[in-house]
């Protein structure tokens, strides 16, 4: 042991004295990704035109989470590999972020552009036309080493060179079909700063290669986006469902539409959208498996209107938008978002069923609610971290319904005696199909 000590030692006295250092970053810490064969000859091209001292960049989301992206990018039919890296040798004054652009000449790369990229970090990157234009558009999102400025730039490249079209801070950036009229639009978010609100933007890109731009104010001063996904809002119409960060621990829904008249915003009024207002992480969701999103929206479950907000219970309105642009209950549910479930209210339970916890048990009991005071249960939820628990329910007549890794969904519904059913019973196969779990 004292000799591998001391041999650790030297090591890292000899690296010191040769003037190598060592750093904390991860990416010092863990071994690169093994290069394909393709992607060896583009990096031995890359240094002969870069020189050797370069670490590769790779982006942190998207579909090409690769430092190499091997596309058709200028239209010519022939693919380029495009590469991001890092320039050890800059100063700290030099933008040390780099995109270098390659082609293949006789089968072998060489290197044919190099220029500086925006920020420190590569985001996300995306290729596609846009508009009507032909053109191939590169699509880079990047940011600072803390990742709290982002900043969206599209690049033309064309005969050697890769020309900077479009330029603008983001929080959010997708290229879709918002107004389905078989053309890509470049969609935007920016969060407020203070002197502007929190804005949707899209673009369309014309044949003389124009950007032109609409835009639409959010409902609110939001600085972050928790979760943002595609729905349908009404007839042939898609709505992008923004849950954007409205205070600590809180989100709200807004809902933008692109249409023949431009982007448009589906509630009229902040109102609208304050009225979605709910803890963060109950993000929009197609809560029943219809094709369409609902945004949940919580309310203080019968019997806890007069407890303090730290011992009340929720259950949660599932919300879809309607033909006029108004919220409209289509079911209710008891939602746990700490354990990815919830449970589907049948209909005849509205208005006359609670819900409260057994502490010793460490159960969700849902029982009948009436005149101001719960009644007899309905259903018992356990969910169980160990197979012993699960076992030791499952021996007591609990019905196990889902599995997620060790944890286990299980489910007691007692049977109604023919002297107290109100029609509020439900079987235990009813039960089991009125769950949905958040993968």
């Amino acid at each position: 042991m004292k000799k591998t000590i001391a041999l650790v030692l030297t090591c890292v006295l000899t690296a010191i004295l040769s003037g190598c250092t060592f750093g904390t970053s991860i990416d010092n810490l863990m071994a690169p990704p093994k290069l394909s064969a393709q992607q060896e000859q583009i990096y031995s091209a890359l240094t002969d035109a870069a020189g050797s001292s370069i670490s590769l960049k790779y982006p942190k989301s998207g579909k090409y989470l690769s430092a190499f992206i091997v596309e058709d990018i200028d239209g010519d039919g022939g693919n380029e590999a495009v590469v991001f890296y890092e320039k050890n040798s800059l100063t700290v004054e030099e933008n040390t972020l780099r995109i270098n652009i390659l082609d293949q000449e006789d089968d072998k790369w060489r290197s044919v552009c190099d220029t500086p990229a925006e920020g420190t970090e590569i985001e996300k990157v995306m290729i596609s036309h846009l508009g009507d234009n032909e053109r191939v558009n590169l699509i880079i999102g990047s940011s600072l080493i803390n990742r709290s400025e982002k900043n969206v730039s599209i690049y033309n490249y064309r005969d050697g060179f890769l020309e900077q079209t479009f330029s603008e801070g983001y929080s959010f950036f997708d290229v879709t079909d918002m107004d389905k009229d078989s053309e890509n639009e470049f969609l935007l978010l920016a969060g407020s700063n203070g002197s502007s609100p929190a804005s949707a933007e899209a673009y369309k890109l014309d044949q003389a290669g124009m950007y032109h731009k609409y835009s639409s104010d959010l409902s609110g001063s939001f600085t972050e986006f928790d979760n943002l996904s595609y729905g349908e809002i009404r007839s042939g119409l898609t709505g992008l469902y923004i849950d954007a960060v409205s205070g600590a621990g809180y989100i709200q829904t807004d809902v933008v539409f692109m249409d023949e008249n431009g982007l448009g915003k589906v509630f009229s009024s902040p109102e609208e959208s304050a009225a979605t207002l709910r803890p963060s992480g109950c993000t929009s969701f197609d809560a029943d498996g219809d094709g369409t999103l609902e945004i949940p929206v919580q309310f203080i479950a019968p019997g806890y209107e007069d407890t303090s907000e730290s011992e009340q219970l929720r259950l949660t309105n599932w919300m879809y938008i309607n033909s006029n642009n108004k919220l409209e209950r289509k079911l209710t549910s008891y939602y746990s978002v700490g354990l990815g479930y919830l449970f589907i209210f049948p209909e005849k339970w509205r208005n006359k069923v609670t819900i409260k916890r057994d502490a010793v048990n460490d159960e969700l009991v849902f029982c009948t609610y009436s005149n101001g005071s719960a009644g007899r249960e309905l259903m018992r939820i356990y969910c169980a971290d160990d197979s012993a628990s699960r076992e030791d329910r499952i021996s007591s007549g609990y019905m196990l319904i889902h599995t997620k890794g060790e944890q286990a969904y299980l489910v007691f519904v007692p049977q109604a005696s023919e002297e107290n059913d109100d029609g509020l019973s439900i079987s235990a196969p009813e039960a089991a199909v009125r769950f949905v779990f958040k993968e």
